[in-house]
C-alpha cells in the first residue's frame, strides 16, 4: 500500500492509499488544502483537528450544493427525454397552405394578357 505525502493547511501528512489511487488522493488533498487555506487566511492559525474539521465541513457544504444542482439537472434531462420521445412518437403536423386552382388559372390568364400586350407593343414599334 503506497504512502503519499500531502500538505493541508501548511501541514504535512503521510497517508496510505490503494495502489493506483495516488492521483485521486492528491486531488482530494488539494481540495481540502484549498478550503483549509481559506480558513487560515480568514481566522489564522488553529489546531490541526479544528482546521481539518472546518475544511471538511466546507467541502461537504459545497458537495451538498453540487448534489442539489445535479439532482435538478437530472430531473430536467428526464423531462426533456420524455418530451423528445413524445415528439418522436407523434411528430408535430406541418401544414402547407395549398393555392386554390382558380388562383393558378387567374395567374395564367394574366400572364397570357401580358404576353399579348407585349406582342402588340413590339408590333407597334
Amino acid at each position: 500500500m503506497p504512502e503519499v505525502r500531502i500538505k493541508i493547511g501548511g501541514r504535512d501528512f503521510e497517508v496510505a492509499c490503494q495502489q493506483g489511487e495516488e492521483h485521486f488522493l492528491r486531488t482530494a488533498a488539494a481540495m481540502l488544502d484549498a478550503e483549509a487555506s481559506l480558513l487560515i487566511d480568514q481566522i489564522g492559525r488553529m489546531p490541526e483537528l479544528r482546521m481539518l474539521l472546518m475544511a471538511g465541513l466546507m467541502l461537504a457544504d459545497k458537495t451538498a450544493g453540487m448534489e442539489d444542482q445535479l439532482r435538478l439537472a437530472r430531473a430536467e434531462v428526464a423531462e426533456l427525454k420524455v418530451a423528445l420521445e413524445a415528439m418522436q412518437a407523434n411528430p408535430p403536423r406541418v401544414e402547407v397552405p395549398v393555392i386554390p386552382a382558380e388562383v393558378g388559372d387567374t395567374l395564367a390568364e394574366i400572364a397570357a394578357r401580358a404576353e399579348a400586350l407585349a406582342d402588340r407593343v413590339e408590333e407597334a414599334l
